[in-house]
């Protein structure tokens, strides 16, 4: 996951830790030119004496071990002790590249922009003891500022297990984005961990998509709760709330049909779906490999009915990775999911902290 933006981020941590070497002055010298080849030094006879307690073999210490010894210590002391003050012209090469690196892979902006200042904030300006590798020191600063961009995640089950049941969650996006299948992904995903689950088939406009939610429904063995074709989907979710709350169930799943920000009736209805579902969150659905159409559209999607958090659907095919890692900076809602692959099991929860390490590498 993610393949392309990995590759370029650990050649730029490699120019960045090159910088920080650069601007820390002069190198310590090479072992194999600063000591003299070692020599066979002759092992003297013990002398006897008239008095046994100072006969004792005489003793010759090889003079480059003490040189030897002498070096490693100056060595760790310039990597414990040494300060240094980095400015924005010592690191201002691989940053560039950074930014170009991030806007190839579809990284919005407004997120390249943060990453870069975080980094800056935190490697120059200051006096700064080398207490740690180099590489320790980049890898915490393209950490902190992934972080920082991607945000804290949305974690469903803590949210399930922290308020009123039924939980309930209303599902919408764009034509063709995947919302059905992830719903029943997201179904089977909490099935297994021992909640209890209704779906709501709430695309009522698209053709066979009632079919297709049963299909799907029965394969993972939660219930559905739908209409016919055409009806009121409002109806279909009010049915819904009154099934979950008579059956005691622990979440609600409601999908509804695909829409565009910019289109008003369907807006209208969606607004009318939500004063009758009276849902706890609001999920919006998108590809992954949209890349920044999808950071956009979810920006004005969000502008216009106030999403709670984001679903990325077919993240495994995704090597670039740019529209996880700019949607939750550039509409400031979390991303809860990541669809990984056609299988009810190929969904993951959005771990912030998880994604950054395996973008640096840090699993490898």
């Amino acid at each position: 996951m993610f393949d392309s933006l990995k590759s370029r981020l650990k050649g730029v941590s490699t120019k960045l830790g090159l910088s920080i070497q650069n601007a820390m002055g002069e190198t310590p010298p090479k072992t194999e030119t600063a000591q003299p080849a070692l020599q066979e030094v002759e092992t003297p006879k013990p002398v006897v004496s008239e008095y046994p307690e100072m006969s004792r073999p005489a003793v010759s210490e090889p003079v480059h071990e003490e040189k030897n010894a002498s070096f490693v210590d100056r060595v760790k002391v310039l990597v414990r002790e040494r300060e240094l003050l980095l400015t924005e012209k010592d690191i201002e090469e691989p940053l560039q590249e950074l930014e170009f690196v991030l806007l190839e892979n579809d990284v919005a902006l407004p997120a390249v922009d943060a990453i870069t200042a975080h980094i800056k904030s935190e490697l120059t300006g200051n006096h700064r003891k080398i207490g740690s590798s180099v590489d320790t020191l980049v890898f915490e600063a393209l950490r902190g500022a992934l972080l920082e961009v991607l945000g804290e995640g949305f974690s469903l089950t803590d949210y399930i297990d922290t308020h009123e049941r039924p939980v309930k969650v209303l599902f919408t996006g764009v034509n063709g984005a995947g919302k059905t299948t992830t719903v029943a992904k997201i179904a089977h995903y909490l099935k297994e961990r021992g909640y209890s689950v209704v779906i709501a088939s709430g695309d009522t406009f698209r053709a066979g998509a009632n079919e297709q939610m049963k299909i799907h429904a029965e394969r993972v063995g939660v219930k559905v709760i739908h209409h016919q074709e055409g009806s009121d989907p409002s109806a279909v979710l009010f049915d819904a709330v009154q099934y979950a709350e008579a059956h005691q169930i622990d979440v609600l799943l409601a999908d509804s049909a695909g829409r565009f920000h910019n289109r008003a009736n369907l807006m209208n209805q969606l607004g009318k779906m939500r004063r009758v579902m009276k849902p706890d969150i609001v999920a919006y659905v998108d590809e992954a490999v949209a890349g920044n159409d999808a950071v956009i559209r979810a920006e004005e999607f969000n502008n216009a009915v106030n999403t709670d958090t984001v679903v990325l659907t077919k993240a495994d095919m995704d090597s670039r990775g740019g529209a996880a890692i700019s949607i939750a900076h550039t509409i400031g809602r979390p991303v809860m999911f990541l669809g990984t692959g056609q299988g009810y099991d190929d969904v993951m929860p959005f771990n912030p902290e998880e994604v950054v390490d395996e973008l640096l590498g840090r699993d490898d």
